[in-house]
């Protein structure tokens, strides 16, 4: 019997579906990382040269275009435990945890403040393809990381190229520039199997105009190995019907234990393609857009589609940001 299960995001129309099939008695075995293993690191556009060509690649024809990926057969697989370690949180300095509105299962955000600027549209080149997911800038002492899905750096055996992330994003306008990514990380269990449970990724992008990332549009801080079930918010910019790409959207609610298949956590969330990589908060202040990273968008199952899930942020999630950060 084959089970079928879509992937929220990859792409500016947006939706990736995901066919999980039994895999053939000949299927190799899945590697498993060894524990504690190194995130992954690809270098991305090394030099201003080449940082300048992919920013100029992405002419808002080539964004507007952008189109989805189809089903995608990765086979059965099987999801590896996320590990935890020591509760961590790296804060921004801002004011967390403002009244908390009622649960929004994915509407425009209208409330302004620092999330406006931190969260953007990611585009890049997969197979021959332009695509999008959404991102997010994060407090780092390299002033220059964006949080997304793993998916959203590497799929199929190879990380994406013309990788940019255009915070602020609205309606075609690029406020805040365009950054194209030096490195690409993504976590050992995604670069080995594409396990679902570890389904991040983290970009370093290069300075533009002289000027490195979050000194331009301020920075969410982050948090890592925290309690499950609380109260959360949800970003993103969703491109599938009927949301159109164009503007930030969010949703929020008290957050559960994906009980079908991964170790994620699920948020009633209408959001569609194109969200993915978007971010999740805890401590979220819907007065000053600031609150405490703690997952991104990353898939649905298309027969509960007002379910989306987001990897757990453990050890492994902390040491890709720690990673990210350094570099």
């Amino acid at each position: 019997m084959k089970h079928t299960f879509r992937w929220a995001a990859v792409t500016a129309a947006g939706v990736m579906a995901l066919a999980m099939a039994s895999a053939p008695a000949s299927a190799a075995p899945r590697t498993v990382p060894a524990d504690g293993a190194d995130p992954v690191v690809h270098t991305a556009a090394a030099t201003p040269r080449a940082q300048s060509a992919i920013e100029r690649y992405w002419t808002p024809r080539r964004m507007a275009k952008a189109v989805p990926l189809d089903l995608i057969d990765l086979g059965k697989q099987r999801l590896g435990r996320v590990a935890r370690g020591v509760p961590k949180v790296v804060p921004s300095g801002d004011a967390l945890l403002g009244p908390l509105a009622a649960n929004e299962p994915g509407g425009p955000w209208t409330g302004g403040g620092k999330v406006k600027t931190t969260s953007g549209r990611v585009f890049f080149t997969f197979q021959g393809r332009n695509a999008s997911c959404s991102g997010n800038a994060v407090t780092s002492a390299n002033k220059s990381v964006v949080m997304t899905a793993g998916h959203c750096v590497k799929m199929e055996g190879a990380f994406h190229t013309n990788w940019v992330f255009v915070p602020g994003y609205d309606n075609g306008a690029r406020p805040h520039g365009t950054w194209s990514a030096t490195k690409l990380l993504t976590t050992p269990q995604w670069q080995a199997s594409e396990d679902l449970n570890y389904d991040v990724g983290a970009a370093v992008v290069a300075p533009n105009n002289g000027q490195r990332l979050t000194d331009v549009v301020g920075s969410q801080g982050v948090a890592f190995n925290q309690a499950r079930g609380q109260q959360m918010y949800a970003f993103g910019f969703p491109a599938a019907a009927p949301y159109d790409g164009e503007s930030l959207i969010y949703c929020s609610g008290r957050v559960f234990n994906d009980f079908l298949l991964s170790n994620d956590l699920g948020m009633t969330c209408d959001m569609t393609g194109g969200s993915s990589g978007g971010p999740w908060f805890l401590s979220f202040n819907e007065s000053t857009g600031a609150g405490l990273q703690n997952s991104v968008n990353s898939f649905k199952y298309n027969f509960i589609s007002t379910w989306m899930f987001g990897p757990y942020f453990g050890a492994d999630a902390q040491r890709l940001y720690e990673t990210a950060q350094a570099g």
